[in-house]
């Protein structure tokens, strides 16, 4: 339904600046905005685009000139990435569940699981047996929850995501080869051993807390003997994989292809970005960033930003970086 700028704004807890009751329905880019869209240009690198649009309304930033931009009206967005996130929650109508809350009858809820008020599930979705899930989760098409998984409220689980399956959990009957290698002489090959591997299971489930969120095709698995913990306000992106054991502090944020290994424990607002990675048994601090790529192999303070293979603070990191640079270029 169309809506008012003022209407937005107060939602917003935002200013407006000209016109406040013309209606937008959409929310556009700014060069693709037509007449009753809200264009999205929340920083002055989008003016021109805005100008070149047919857009009469905006969200536009602190000093934003209305006639020079061409508008009628506009939201003022101090902090535009933040609006960003009312918006699209107030604009957001999902067609993945058109009815509202409820059940999809194309998935499979186990009799003794327990689902709290307000659920959307979609089809395809699998809840194991002895599993809690809270009040308004969102499980997209194709999650799959499994034994003894409790989650707190406001879940949202996108497509594919796969949370209490069981750990990667492995040993043999003697030293595995991981262990001769270390102790291993240089330049001595290994001997041939038994390398059977017998699985350890996992008896631990997992325990999420409240405002969770985990993306498509990412997976937590079940701890072994106590349960994997995800602390509420975690996001975790695609295609992330956190080991057993594990335990990640409140509103850690874990981007894309990021892997935590089994038992590692990781502070408050912990952040790893894109396709990095840390090794079991390891502890990282509160607040501490860990930058694309990088590969965690050792304990980090708390606040340390680190980067590279192995991972160091970033600082040394980059001084390390021109010194062979530099060498190079000699």
């Amino acid at each position: 339904m169309p809506q008012t700028l003022k209407d937005i704004a107060a939602s917003l807890g935002a200013e407006t600046l000209g016109d406040a009751s013309l209606l937008v329905d959409r929310l556009a880019e700014p060069l693709e905005a037509r007449v009753g869209d809200l264009a999205l240009a929340v920083a002055p690198k989008f003016a021109a685009n805005l100008q070149a649009s047919a857009a009469r309304a905006a969200v536009v930033w602190p000093g934003a000139d209305l006639t020079e931009l061409g508008l009628d009206g506009a939201i003022v967005a101090p902090r535009g990435r933040l609006a960003m996130a009312g918006l699209t929650q107030l604009m957001d109508d999902d067609p993945s569940f058109p009815d509202g809350a409820g059940i999809h009858p194309m998935s499979v809820i186990d009799a003794t699981a327990v689902i709290g008020a307000g659920a959307r599930i979609g089809p395809f979705v699998t809840v194991g047996p002895q599993t809690v899930i809270g009040d308004n989760a969102t499980l997209h098409a194709g999650v799959k929850i499994g034994a003894r998984v409790r989650i707190g409220d406001n879940f949202i689980a996108q497509a594919g995501a796969a949370i209490g399956g069981d750990g990667f959990s492995f040993t043999t009957s003697g030293p595995s080869n991981v262990e001769r290698a270390v102790r291993s002489r240089p330049g001595v090959p290994l001997e041939p051993t038994d390398g059977t591997w017998h699985r350890i299971h996992s008896l631990g489930g997992v325990e999420i807390g409240n405002n969770v969120e985990i993306g498509a095709n990412s997976t937590v698995d079940a701890g072994t003997i106590r349960a994997t913990r995800i602390g509420g306000g975690c996001k975790i992106d695609n295609l992330v994989q956190v080991g057993h054991n594990v335990i990640l502090g409140i509103d850690c944020l874990l981007c894309a292809h990021a892997a935590v290994a089994g038992s590692s424990v990781l502070g408050a607002r912990v952040i790893l970005g894109g396709k990095s990675g840390v090794a079991d048994n390891l502890t990282l601090g509160r607040d501490v960033v860990v930058g694309g790529g990088a590969i965690v192999l050792a304990d980090v303070a708390d606040g340390v930003f680190v980067s590279g293979h192995p991972a160091q603070p970033t600082h040394e990191y980059r001084a390390g970086l021109k010194a062979l640079r530099r060498l190079i270029k000699r």
